[in-house]
């Protein structure tokens, strides 16, 4: 179309920059309304100033910087499994795709996540392309019970299912493991 400008191609994992830190992964989601950052140390002083730090002690990311914001919001976000909370909001000056933008980032704990940056489809809208095919990290599953579950599924669908989604309500915490050499397996096999 004539008159509007082209939008540039990112894929669904890029290296990104934040607050003079480079090269930090961050997963493209377009089925997350909102964009959020590993944060830790939250807390809101008696004047009023949202204090923060990305990432926390012992990630190759944490510089120990501490960050304070006046302006600032919140947001009650709800999980894929339902559960709600509410998240502090700020404003982060991000390098995504050669492209230096102003993002609001929910402040949260994604420790637990591969990655340590989200990036909403509010945050691409109207500035990106996602070409799904592109992956530009390295980073793969951390959790080694996705590539232990993978392989009891691909045994046997049927007991599978009676073993873990039944059994265990889906519940991935309820899968115990044991490390046999450099690979894990359940505590009770098939």
């Amino acid at each position: 179309m004539q008159g509007q400008p082209l939008l540039d191609t990112i894929g669904s994992t890029e290296y990104v920059d934040i607050a003079g830190i480079q090269n930090i992964p961050a997963k493209i989601d377009t089925g997350a309304d909102s964009s959020s950052i590993w944060a830790s140390h939250i807390r809101v002083t008696k004047e009023g100033i949202l204090r923060f730090r990305l990432f926390d002690e012992g990630n190759p990311f944490y510089t120990g910087r501490a960050f304070a914001r006046k302006d600032f919001k919140v947001a009650i976000i709800r999980s894929t499994s339902g559960h709600e909370q509410i998240r502090y909001r700020t404003y982060l000056s991000v390098v995504l795709g050669g492209r230096k933008i102003k993002v609001l980032f929910n402040l949260s704990n994604r420790s637990n996540n591969n990655f340590p940056v989200l990036i909403g489809r509010r945050t691409i809208t109207q500035k990106f392309i996602v070409d799904v095919s592109q992956n530009r990290t390295s980073i793969r599953p951390k959790n080694p019970k996705t590539k232990l579950i993978q392989k009891r599924l691909a045994e046997d669908p049927y007991r599978f299912h009676c073993k873990y989604v039944k059994r265990l309500s889906g519940n991935v915490d309820n899968i115990k493991l044991k490390k046999k050499g450099a690979e894990y397996e359940t505590s009770n096999s098939f």
